[in-house]
């Protein structure tokens, strides 16, 4: 698949008149895209584990596990978010069935978050993404950056920044396009509502790219609290990550380390200007903003 998409603006998209089903909605980006959607005047469906209340949707409880909560998420939507399931190294098997069925139920466009580190047909997602335009005629497939807010949420390396000053990877002084959350919900809400479907993978990024010992400079400048960067070898990572998550989920995220060392994160694309109308949002601004300091 190619990384490019029509140029899209406020002023090609159609006005959406059925309903978009949120999966992960009280995710990360999820959430975020619902703020959007809601915003805008769409009709959103909020899907959680708990059905959770979120201002201006629908919500619903979704269990990725539990087809019988599937039903009521769909029912009468056309358009939906996939956020797939969390630390599941095989996605597919839970993901693709669903998709299917949404197909068979009326929704006729699909928009799935993915990551710039899972091409088509790689491992986990990839899969998922290998097969979705098979399933749909109108399709994207956003392939974000490592996200900036995992130095701010609840994240592993926020938490790790916040006990110990510390960013444990063993990513070396390789660079990433850090890409903002805010951002990634943007284009999200673009894909699922524009006119045109994208029908191609966008990958996502910020406007520069920083190795995680700029990361932990930019946060001890911010916070004005020292943080430091400590690498790690894959195995000394994979063992630390195996003890919070299935083995093979923690080999295949400090494989992403890995790849990381070896220059694959480091690129910076211009989709979320091209998207969205503006440019991205820098990490500096984001961590600025994500930490409750001026910028």
């Amino acid at each position: 698949m190619t990384t490019t998409a029509r140029a899209s603006s406020a002023v090609d998209a159609s006005p959406v008149t059925g309903t978009t089903l949120v999966i992960g909605a009280t995710g990360t980006t999820g959430s975020r895209t619902v703020a959007r959607l809601t915003a805008a005047g769409h009709a959103v469906r909020a899907a959680s584990r708990k059905g959770t209340p979120v201002a201006g949707a629908e919500p619903v409880r979704f269990d990725w596990y539990d087809p019988g909560t599937h039903a009521a998420a769909l029912d009468g939507a056309d358009r939906v978010h996939v956020i797939p399931p969390v630390g599941d190294p095989d996605p597919a098997a839970v993901v693709l069935p669903f998709l299917r069925r949404a197909r068979a139920a009326g929704v006729r466009r699909a928009v799935l978050l993915s990551a710039s580190s899972i091409p088509e047909g790689g491992p986990a997602v990839g899969q998922v993404h290998r097969a979705l335009p098979g399933i749909f005629d109108e399709w994207a497939v956003l392939r974000p950056s490592w996200f900036m807010q995992n130095f701010t949420g609840d994240h592993l390396h926020a938490r790790s920044i916040r006990a110990d000053g510390v960013i444990l990877t063993a990513a070396g002084t390789g660079r990433v396009g850090f890409v903002d959350a805010e951002d990634i919900a943007a284009v999200a809400v673009h894909a699922l509502t524009d006119e045109h479907a994208p029908d191609t993978d966008l990958v996502l990024t910020g406007p520069e790219a920083l190795s995680h010992d700029d990361v932990a400079a930019v946060v001890t400048e911010v916070t004005g609290r020292p943080v430091v960067h400590r690498p790690l070898s894959y195995e000394e990572l994979r063992d630390r990550l195996a003890a919070l998550m299935p083995e093979e989920f923690a080999a295949m995220l400090a494989g992403m380390d890995r790849a990381i060392a070896e220059g694959a994160e480091d690129r910076v694309t211009d989709t979320v200007r091209r998207l969205t109308g503006r440019p991205a949002r820098g990490f500096r601004a984001v961590m600025a903003r994500e930490l409750g300091h001026g910028s």
